[in-house]
């Protein structure tokens, strides 16, 4: 990756900076020599010491890398003053890779570069859990007339008002049958109530196709863990909707690829009117909830008869029963419960299972350790691998020493009721309130596990970059939310959708890659909110070079020393609201 691709430099700038540096390389290659060079060579060896020499050249090595920097930061300068133009009306709520509902991703093209504005009618979001129950109607793309389209059941559950959307709160009255719906499918596993979900060994639950997140906003009352997953929607109405109520959601479909989550991810997959023809493909589809579903795990199947095709009600109902019971014994999953329109399959976590099966039994997936970013659907089943946890104690030690330093700088800024803005000695209204957060180099998950600790009441979507060590099993071991993603392409979800990204040695990590840092800003900023906050820590020249890239996407931003004696700096920026 060129140097200029980087930091997005003229070329002109960029050729002078290597003209230089090259002249730099060579004066460190050729002064060793020349320091030792005499009349007499053998004289000369004798009186120079080795130790001499290695002092010498690490002394002009370090030189050349603090010229290096300072022609860094002028050619930076020059740039500095050049703002990204703003985008149109048109990019408003500009999803990239998902202009149709096929993943398609393709490098920026320079003339598209732009910061992405909010619609007029944009309001910062309520605050949490506040927010969870009443939405800016001008925040999200649903229109009026696609609600009053939407059916009964959707009428129930929102009110449409002048600017708001008000979903009906969890406050003991039953309006949308949703506790009615958790307590069924509890019975259905044994439990005596949805609240023991957690007994039962159920934290995180993949929701395909999640409608307006009122399934989710129940199990987050339950402490447990849910992602929503629906495919691209230009109405953004399902996860756009989710992620502005401050629930976990992305962009995503079964329908030709993986899923970005590793094997054996989540303890219940949930289908409940998710528009998935499960029959077709071979099954494969089946196959793909089996590979991302733990041992002991459940597939929760709710689709109502009266939409069935044919002419008998009980066709749809009989065509998904009998194509499951066909399939379960070849990939080990038994039905435990039917009420109504409700299945319930749980995967078994008996390993003998799969060497009992016949050999016309759909194989075992080979090469689990390959990441699952986007690859073809595969005919074959993920077992019962166990995830075999890494050593990472040391990190969590690390995470410990060093959140003294972070809360104490970053809580009046980010996480106190009423926080500072860079600059500012007294808050000013709108108050920024953190509810949705991306860690955009997880590891482990213990910025998650911090956030838990302090009693912070955020959900962290923890990312784990695709040439990283995949850490993600561990993730979902520990019931947080996680995904796979390359850095070097969009993120899949819309505008405007977290309230704080955090990335600790992301763009070091990505120095060799071959994306744009720059395009990387723009991503950031297209899906941080107005208001929004990013947390960068990293070296101390990776750091001075991000904010100038931070100043060209119009954050304010500041430099924060972490008096532990590293060369680690925090940069703290913070979104500017940009109205129309």
């Amino acid at each position: 990756m060129s140097f200029a691709s980087v930091f997005g430099l003229r070329p002109r700038i960029s050729g002078l900076l290597f003209l230089i540096l090259g002249v730099v390389a060579l004066v460190t290659i050729l002064v060793p020599s020349t320091s030792n060079s005499d009349d007499s060579s053998t004289a000369s060896t004798a009186r120079v010491s080795p130790n001499n020499i290695y002092s010498n050249f690490w002394r002009i090595k370090e030189q050349a890398a603090v010229d290096y920097l300072d022609l860094r930061s002028l050619s930076l300068r020059v740039n500095r003053l050049k703002e990204f133009p703003l985008c149109g009306k048109q990019r408003e709520n500009y999803v990239p890779c998902y202009s149709t509902s096929d993943r398609n991703c393709e490098l920026a093209r320079e003339e598209e570069r732009c910061v992405i504005r909010p619609p007029r009618d944009y309001k910062i979001p309520l605050r949490w859990p506040v927010g969870r129950d009443i939405i800016w109607s001008g925040n999200v793309k649903i229109t009026k007339d696609q609600f009053l389209s939407s059916g009964t059941m959707t009428k129930r559950l929102m009110l449409l008002e002048e600017n708001q959307i008000t979903f009906h709160a969890e406050d003991g009255l039953n309006f949308d049958g949703v506790k009615d719906y958790a307590f069924q499918i509890a019975e259905m596993i044994g439990l005596g109530s949805d609240t023991e979900f957690p007994q039962a060994g159920i934290r995180t639950v993949l929701d395909i196709g999640c409608g307006f997140g009122s399934f989710g906003a129940h199990l987050v009352s339950l402490k447990l863990m849910p992602i929503c997953i629906a495919e691209y929607e230009a109405s953004g109405s399902q996860v756009q909707l989710a992620l502005e109520r401050g629930l976990p959601a992305m962009i995503g479909n079964f329908f030709s690829k993986q899923l970005p989550y590793p094997a054996l991810s989540f303890d219940m997959v949930h289908c409940a009117q998710c528009g998935i023809t499960w029959d077709i493909k071979d099954a494969m589809l089946l196959l793909e909830v089996d590979r991302v579903l733990k041992p002991g795990g459940y597939f929760v199947l709710t689709s109502p008869t009266s939409k069935a095709q044919g002419n008998s009600p009980d066709t749809k109902k009989t065509s998904i029963s009998t194509r499951v019971a066909e399939l379960s014994k070849k990939i080990c999953w038994s039905l435990t419960g039917q009420q109504d329109e409700t299945f319930l399959w749980q995967k078994t976590a008996d390993p003998s299972c799969y060497s009992s099966r016949s050999q016309a039994s759909i194989p075992l997936c080979k090469d689990d350790d390959i990441a699952p970013y986007y690859r073809p659907l595969v005919p074959c089943i993920s077992g019962t691998t166990s995830i075999k946890p890494e050593e990472f104690v040391e990190d969590i030690q690390v995470w410990r020493s060093a959140l003294k330093n972070y809360w104490s700088l970053l809580t009046p800024l980010i996480f106190s009721d009423h926080p500072k803005r860079p600059g500012d000695e007294d808050p000013l209204p709108p108050f920024n309130m953190i509810r949705n957060v991306m860690d955009m180099n997880a590891r482990y998950g213990n910025l998650n596990l911090a956030l838990l600790n302090q009693r912070k009441s955020v959900w962290v979507m923890n990312v784990v970059p695709v040439k990283a060590r995949n850490t993600l099993p561990i993730i979902f071991d520990r019931g947080f939310a996680g995904v796979l993603h390359d850095w070097c392409e969009p993120f899949p979800t819309y505008p405007r959708t977290y309230d704080m990204l955090h990335a600790n040695e992301l763009l070091t990590h990505l120095s060799s890659e071959r994306c744009s840092l720059m395009d990387l800003f723009l991503e950031m900023d297209r899906i941080l909110r107005p208001e929004g906050w990013v947390v960068l820590s990293d070296k101390l020249g990776v750091i001075e070079m991000a904010r100038a890239l931070a100043a060209r996407v119009r954050w304010e931003a500041r430099v924060i020393d972490l008096q532990d004696g590293s060369d680690q700096r925090l940069l703290v920026c913070q979104k500017p609201f940009l109205k129309k």
